[in-house]
């Protein structure tokens, strides 16, 4: 029975005349400030107090009564909280409190729910826009049939550093494909409108520069000029904010000194200063408390003192105000207006979910059971999944590419993930009972693909990561047996991810040794490497004809590597970040600026900006992919090479499949400020289209470049641009592309 939890708002209609009070519905601003008119300072606070059930996601901490603090409308929130029967449950405990305000239940929704998708950073490597909303759209589809409201996520954490385990959650290193992919993420997890029934808020994380963290290691400083941060680290918030997300979460990290939780920098003046942002701002696990251990607070009071001002609005599992913003407010510390902003802030959401109407509208368990398990969820993982690997290399033996594999061969699959199902899913994914059933490990995705055809044989030659040797001579006798061998190597599901920050990132040594075992049987070997971030794998790179990289794939990981495999879909996937040779070189991106004295090639290395005993380039350049089609890119043709003022450059390239196989391409176009005020990148991606030709097919792809393309943020933050030469690039990845030169005067 729908329940009406309260009508404060109807109460202070009537105060009005009827012909006022009649005339226009109430907006989520106007009922949120009639409840806060009626709320004592306690139940302010506690709307601004969040905890977790459950489990958790980070340091456990104990407490009292938390039934009893929702009961006394001391509460706002919950996170870790799941299921329509037992979020309605604990709503029905809210609905017991004096104003009867719902609670907020969140929920770290960061790559599907019950469909669980690739990592974040897989999906980001399919560069496929849409693909990536509807993976969004189903997990919000999902998590709201659950109960949820809210998922902390997406993170648009720009990052350079695959020593950071959290670039899984991320989409890798560039702001520009960072910002499409923000915007895309927020849209699918809100859907039409903030309130649908099978949407939820979306909350853009970790505000800010956290992926920036020195060495790589979680939660650490970051210090970088305020130029870099405009530049490269705000921009996919700010494609955020423009997509509508409702809320954000600012970042454990300390900003050039000052922790981002009590930053009035970012959070007052440069999110709902300058850019008018509307939803509210909730701390990360703990890290109001965990000022105190920066140096910047002497106790949890000042914390909680420090995050209010400057512009906090919910804390997340710190208890430092509900233990101490009464008294602040007492002792005139923080202004009222303060916390009544705070509340406001979060009022209008939970009015906007329409949880007042309705408290328990997502707790609804016959919507949640067909939910499930939906066979069309299932299906587009499958397809999410094979849109996000990436073939590195694909060597010719006996006069074909070893890739794509035929099915009337005996078929060896070797190494110590082939079996596994969890560590498919990747770090921030969620257990349930059945998934010994609903994971597809590669064994039995190559087993449901062959079905009666060829013949499949298995060992799994070594663990993860031990010095184990004992099982290499089993697998070595299992490949001699076969046409082929597939070995699936790389991390178990929680070595990437929230504190898992590694110094070394490279393949372990036992898979490596297992994978140079097999090779001397001199059989035909593909490795697929599923890993939550670029690995170092410089033997198996060089040496192994078909490198296939399948990063986390979710719960259809089997059956996407086999469409793979057996060419049921050509490869598309493009890199997100660029993959080191060594750790020496992190950080590594492309769009690095050039000194005063640059290497001009990797043999240049004395004098100038380079290693004496290592290329400067990336194994693996930024946007790199190969495909099972061979596309050629055409002469780029430009509308004109000398513009004026807000004129725009038409950029046109042909592209075409050079094959006898249907694929796609991703184009990238790049560009290149030759002089400027301030040292410009050597190149920055601005545009990408990804198109599918079919066997001989020719397509011509346009590009249109505008001077929005050409700004920058010079030295007084000004964001602007500037007359003079630039260099306009297109090619299928940010190493190998052609150029054309063009002047652009003001």
């Amino acid at each position: 029975m729908k329940t009406l939890a309260l009508f404060t708002w109807i109460t202070f209609a009537i105060s009005l005349p009827a012909s006022v009070a009649l005339a226009q519905p109430k907006t989520a601003l106007q009922k949120a400030d009639s409840v806060l008119r009626l709320m004592t300072l306690d139940e302010k606070i506690g709307q601004l107090h969040q905890l977790s059930s459950d489990f958790a996601t980070g340091p456990i901490t104990p407490d009292g009564d938390k039934q009893g603090q929702v009961r006394r409308g001391e509460m706002g929130s919950m996170l870790n909280l799941m299921g329509a029967a037992r979020t309605r449950q604990l709503q029905e405990i809210a609905m017991q409190s004096r104003l009867k305000i719902p609670l907020l239940f969140g929920q770290d929704v960061i790559h599907g729910y019950r469909t669980t998708f690739p990592i974040p950073l897989a999906e980001a490597a399919s560069w496929d826009i849409p693909a990536i909303e509807q993976s969004a759209r189903i997990a919000a589809i999902e998590a709201s049939a659950a109960g949820i409201h809210w998922t902390f996520a997406p993170m648009v954490d720009i990052s350079r550093d695959p020593r950071w385990g959290r670039v899984m959650e991320g989409a890798g290193e560039d702001t520009y494909l960072g910002s499409v992919i923000a915007a895309a993420r927020v849209k699918g997890f809100q859907g039409n409108a903030i309130g649908s029934i099978n949407s939820v808020l979306a909350c853009a994380k970790h505000f800010a520069a956290y992926g920036a963290a020195v060495g790589g290691r979680d939660y650490n400083s970051v210090d970088m000029s305020e130029r870099m941060l405009w530049e490269t680290y705000l921009p996919p918030f700010k494609a955020a904010i423009d997509a509508g997300a409702a809320t954000f979460m600012n970042s454990f990290n300390d900003l050039n000194g000052v922790p981002a939780t009590g930053n009035p920098l970012l959070q007052k003046d440069i999110l709902k200063g300058k850019w008018q942002f509307k939803g509210f701002v909730v701390s990360d696990w703990g890290s109001i408390g965990e000022m105190i251990n920066h140096g910047y607070s002497k106790d949890l009071k000042q914390a909680a003192e420090q995050s209010i001002l400057a512009g906090n609005d919910m804390d997340m599992e710190s208890r430092a105000y509900k233990n101490h913003l009464k008294q602040l407010l007492q002792e005139g510390k923080v202004p009222i207006a303060r916390v009544n902003d705070a509340v406001r802030r979060i009022l209008i959401k939970k009015f906007e979910l329409g949880l007042f109407d309705d408290p328990f509208r997502f707790s609804d368990e016959a919507r949640e059971k067909s939910q499930y398990d939906n066979p069309a969820h299932k299906a587009f993982a499958r397809t999410m999944a094979a849109k996000s690997i990436v073939l590195l290399k694909n060597d010719t033996i006996a006069g074909k590419p070893l890739l794509p594999l035929h099915k009337q061969q005996t078929i060896a699959l070797i190494g110590p993930l082939v079996q596994s199902q969890k560590d498919n899913l990747g770090f921030w994914s969620f257990d349930f009972e059945d998934d010994s059933v609903r994971i597809v490990s590669l064994y039995k995705g190559v087993q449901n693909k062959l079905g009666s055809n060829g013949k499949l044989l298995y060992a799994k030659g070594c663990n993860l990561n031990d010095t184990d040797t004992s099982g290499f001579a089993v697998a070595v006798a299992t490949a001699m047996q076969a046409d082929v061998v597939v070995m699936q190597v790389g991390e178990g599901r929680d070595w990437s991810g929230e504190a898992k920050s590694k110094s070394n990132i490279q393949l372990p040594a036992v898979q490596e040794a297992s994978i140079k075992a097999i090779h001397r049987t001199g059989k035909p070997i593909v490795v697929l490497m599923s890993a939550g971030r670029p690995l170092i794998f410089n033997w198996t790179a060089d040496n192994v004809p078909a490198v296939v990289y399948t990063w986390w794939l979710g719960i259809e990981a089997g059956n996407a590597m086999a469409d793979v495999l057996f060419g049921d879909y050509n490869p598309s996937g493009k890199l997100p970040m660029s993959f080191p040779r060594t750790e020496g070189q992190i950080p590594i991106y492309y769009n690095y600026y050039n000194t005063g004295r640059p290497a001009q090639n990797d043999e240049h290395r004395f004098y100038v900006s380079a290693y004496t005993d290592l290329p400067n380039s990336p194994k693996f350049p930024f946007g790199y992919g190969l495909s099972y089609a061979r596309f050629t890119y055409g002469d780029m043709q430009l509308s004109k090479t000398n513009l004026k003022g807000n004129e725009v450059l038409q950029v046109t390239v042909t592209v075409t499949n050079n094959s006898n196989t249907a694929g796609e391409e991703v184009a990238q176009l790049y560009i290149r400020d030759l002089v400027g005020s301030v040292v410009r990148p050597v190149k920055e991606l601005k545009h990408f289209q990804k198109v599918m030709l079919q066997p001989g097919e020719t397509k011509a792809l346009t590009f249109v470049v505008s001077t929005n393309d050409l700004s920058f943020y010079n030295s007084q933050l000004q964001h602007t641009w500037e007359a003079g030469e630039f260099d306009i690039m297109i090619g299928g990845n940010s190493r190998d592309v052609q150029t054309k030169r063009i002047y652009w005067n003001k």
